[in-house]
């Protein structure tokens, strides 16, 4: 079997609404059609933005893979497109890790094992576990040892509502249609982001509450708000602080009791096991479509070697970036909890010709070989083309 063609698709899709309730589109700039919304420091497009992969073989099998790349798909899809994709043309696809070593080692030396190269080899990585799984007519998760569970627990994210009251209200909603966790937009400053989950805790008493704060704090700032936390029995402190600052981390986790979640920023071992051996977090977050599957589950055990949960991050990603995460955390030991973006799902599954079910409380396990979705092909490029 030798792949013969890789061919790379930029979707960007309008949603209305943004992750924290905001209309679509606001906020500081634009710069060439991103925004930055204040506090949070970091570019967002004005709608959803992602690249989708899709391998050939020449005995007419296929798999799909999504890179999260919110910002800017056509440079990640350049990469697809002029060096990752021909280098994979004429080769066997099945032996998927030394084909990520050798993608990982065409630049290396030059620093891509992060950023936009790296992005584009965790969706062509996607993709050849998923053409992996056709040919041998297994799920991925059965590739990568087994499955540890078939529901995947979940955790709503965002609350997209501006206010705490429509926060508040929305949370009540998702604890009555069965939702145990949420995790909530912050970085709004301490006094505003204890307020949020103090409105939410009464609104939804029986429910499990975690602050995202977007990396806008500083030390003082996290560790005043961390001791609130603390007393609120708060699940997990993700992004407190800038995302560089490791001893700022680890300093702040020694002096909590709430897990300090952090990883979405980063694309590798090599990261990770900086910020582990110094125990700079309590909480790991790897999104599979920013590692690939194959780092991801590297980046698991490397977690579970020093007794840290993972619990694998999504936002933005269509339906094959969810079912790589969800494989990933099925055949994760260590995994806590799947994220779920409800503001992004119905979007996500537009690419599926039967959809995954993403319910409040967990997901279920896509069935049948490699990744067990059907991606509409038609559906892809007109989405493509629409750009």
């Amino acid at each position: 079997m030798r792949i013969t063609d890789v061919t790379s698709y930029v979707i960007k899709q309008s949603t209305g609404t943004t992750y924290d309730g905001h209309e679509e589109g606001t906020g500081a700039g634009p710069v060439r059609g991103y925004t930055t919304r204040p506090p949070w420091r970091s570019l967002y497009p004005a709608g959803m933005e992602t690249l989708l992969v899709r391998v050939r073989t020449d005995e007419g099998l296929e798999g799909w893979g999504e890179a999260l790349a919110p910002v800017g798909p056509e440079v990640v899809g350049a990469i697809v497109d002029r060096m990752l994709g021909p280098w994979l043309v004429g080769r066997d696809p099945r032996p998927v890790r030394p084909l990520w070593d050798g993608m990982r080692d065409l630049m290396r030396e030059r620093g891509h094992l992060v950023g936009h190269q790296a992005d584009a080899m965790a969706a062509l990585d996607i993709a050849l576990w998923d053409l992996l799984g056709r040919a041998t007519g297994l799920p991925v998760a059965q590739l990568l040892g087994g499955s540890y569970r078939k529901s995947v627990p979940s955790y709503v994210s965002g609350l997209a509502e501006p206010t705490d009251e429509g926060r508040a209200l929305l949370a009540a909603e998702w604890a009555a249609r069965g939702a145990t966790t949420v995790k909530i937009a912050g970085g709004n400053g301490v006094d505003a982001d204890l307020a949020t989950i103090d409105a939410v805790a009464a609104a939804a008493p029986g429910l499990r509450i975690a602050l995202d704060a977007h990396w806008v704090y500083s030390l003082a700032e996290a560790l005043e708000l961390g001791r609130e936390l603390d007393r609120r029995r708060v699940l997990f402190f993700e992004a407190p602080l800038v995302p560089e600052d490791v001893d700022g981390h680890r300093e702040l986790a020694a002096r909590l009791t709430t897990p300090v979640a952090v990883g979405e920023s980063m694309r590798n071992r090599y990261e990770f096991r900086d910020w582990l051996g110094r125990r700079a977090l309590g909480l790991a977050q790897p999104d599979v479509a920013r590692t690939g599957i194959t780092e991801a589950m590297t980046i698991a055990a490397l977690a579970d070697a020093h007794h840290v949960p993972v619990a694998f991050h999504h936002s933005v990603g269509l339906g094959v970036a969810l079912a790589a995460g969800l494989h990933a955390s099925a055949a994760a030991g260590n995994s806590a909890f799947f994220e779920l973006q409800p503001t992004v799902v119905p979007y996500a599954q537009r690419i599926l010709r039967e959809p995954m079910d993403a319910g409040p409380a967990s997901f279920a396990l896509p069935e049948g070989p490699g990744l067990g979705i059907d991606v509409d092909l038609d559906t892809v490029r007109t989405l493509a083309e629409e750009n």
